[in-house]
């Protein structure tokens, strides 16, 4: 996999925010239309986790420790719930380095290398060298939404989708990007 092509063809958080706003207002086929509510929601979520997030001064010390000099790619969807959480995070805490998005259905063959238990599950956060050699990654939630995941998984009937859905997202307003952002450290 020629990870370095998946970088040119990516976007900046910027073009990511506008493009969402395009395809929430103009799409541009069946799938797009169908989603409508999930780009709105997401670029709500994405707004709103873009003001209320603030840098953990412990772990921005940390960061600088890690002596990480590399770029970031991520692949997503503006529809995706978790994605609309956690990308205003990664992209506010590493504003200091390059950070592109790569669209999960836009070419299948990178998400193909990143599945989780099976499925295309995003976001996927890749930390690459600047050779473009993959360090790690993760994703496509913090490992309490993967709890409220399973939780709902083993038992639909005692904690239903709608359940878990509320959890999680009561979850993501309350941590405001903490664990995610640690969860990126422990792998630098």
């Amino acid at each position: 996999m020629d990870i370095k092509s998946f970088w040119d063809d990516a976007v900046s958080y910027t073009e990511y925010l506008r493009e969402a706003g395009e395809r929430l207002g103009n799409p541009k086929n069946s799938q797009e239309s169908d989603y409508a509510e999930y780009y709105r929601l997401g670029i709500q979520r994405m707004n709103r986790m873009w003001e209320k997030y603030l840098p953990n001064s412990e772990q921005v010390a940390t960061l600088a420790n890690k002596n990480f000099n590399g770029k970031i790619l991520i692949i997503s969807e503006a529809w995706c719930g978790d994605a609309s959480q956690v990308i205003p995070v990664v992209v506010k805490f590493f504003e200091q380095f390059e950070i592109r998005i790569s669209y999960r259905d836009q070419e299948p063959s990178l998400i193909d290398d990143y599945l989780v238990n099976g499925g295309k599950s995003i976001p996927i956060v890749i930390f690459l060298d600047e050779n473009f050699n993959e360090i790690a990654h993760w994703g496509p939630r913090p490992k309490h939404g993967t709890e409220l995941l399973n939780k709902h998984k083993a038992n639909p009937e005692a904690f239903t989708k709608d359940q878990f859905y509320v959890e999680l997202q009561t979850y993501y307003a309350k941590n405001r990007g903490f664990d995610t952002v640690e969860e990126l450290l422990e792998l630098l």
